[in-house]
């Protein structure tokens, strides 16, 4: 099916511009909702509107339902993506800053470079390690301030939570290219994201239980901010995006998110910004941008 409206560059890349700020502004909601209920309660509230949304809208386009033997896959998916990536987000960011948190989980380009070599074959071109040395001195930098100078456990272990869902968000990547290719983006993303949230409905029974939740006009205007519009409007868009834009101009597209996150938070929120975080943070969306860009030459004489 052809969307035509997606046929001018400049409605293309007007969607794109609004998609990531939407997600960079999506940081300072996540961050602010810990206010009102735990991290797990929350996600439960964000992706449960997501998934019920992106469900409806499954049923009006009348996509149907995945084939059998592709739902355990879409289970494993939707645990890593939905369940780990944001259950640790959600958690770590109760102690680490909104604006780095988004610097840290958009790392996952360089996670990913490392486990397409180990579980895809490829191969680790010069662009992609020079990009890849690039982003880890700015992890170094971002996290090796908090190590070595602020001393704070709690901040350490929520960074390197967010550092963890990175990495699953990276392994969840791997998985769907093995896995669920074939597969029309709207229906992986729809239904991970129910498998998923059902995985954090256990945590939170688990973990949050009898906990208060706080339901005012501001919080629930946050769940249906990154529900329906960061989650499943700002998702199903994107994909048919990825239609009409190359992966390389896509992933360096979303580099804006973790900007936009760091500009929100320092003007919403007030966070203040060290030096060591922002050449960091510059090192890190450098890095990917490099690997990305530089890393996609072929090996001579491979088979």
């Amino acid at each position: 099916m052809k969307h035509s409206i997606f046929e001018s560059k400049g409605i293309v890349w007007g969607l794109i511009l609004l998609i990531t700020i939407i997600w960079g502004f999506g940081w300072v909601f996540m961050k602010a909702v810990l206010d009102f209920m735990g991290p797990f309660t929350f996600s439960v509230f964000r992706f449960g509107t997501g998934a019920l949304t992106l469900l409806l809208l499954i049923w009006v386009l009348k996509a149907g339902k995945p084939p059998k033997h592709m739902w355990k896959h879409l289970i494993v998916v939707g645990i890593l993506q939905t369940g780990v990536v944001f259950s640790f987000v959600m958690y770590g960011m109760q102690f680490v800053d909104a604006g780095k948190s988004s610097v840290l989980l958009y790392s996952m380009p360089l996670w990913s470079s490392i486990l397409a070599v180990k579980l895809l074959g490829e191969t680790m071109t010069r662009g992609k390690i020079t990009g890849l040395v690039m982003g880890m001195i700015g992890l170094v930098l971002i996290l090796g301030r908090d190590i070595f100078f602020v001393k704070d456990p709690a901040i350490i272990f929520g960074e390197l939570l967010i550092v963890a869902a990175a990495l699953a968000w990276a392994a969840s990547n791997m998985y769907y290219r093995l896995k669920l290719e074939g597969m029309t983006q709207l229906q992986v993303s729809a239904y991970q994201m129910l498998f998923g949230t059902i995985g954090i409905l256990a945590a939170t029974v688990l973990m949050e239980w009898g906990e208060p939740v706080r339901l005012t006009g501001s919080s629930i205007f946050y769940i249906l901010f990154t529900g329906v519009l960061a989650s499943a409007l700002c998702f199903t868009v994107w994909f048919i995006l990825l239609s009409t834009i190359d992966m390389v101009t896509a992933t360096l597209s979303t580099l804006l998110v973790p900007v936009f996150g760091l500009f929100f938070s320092w003007w919403i929120l007030g966070e203040a910004f060290t030096g060591s975080i922002i050449a960091g943070s510059a090192l890190v969306i450098t890095g990917i941008a490099v690997a990305q860009i530089f890393g996609r030459e072929t090996s001579k004489g491979r088979a």
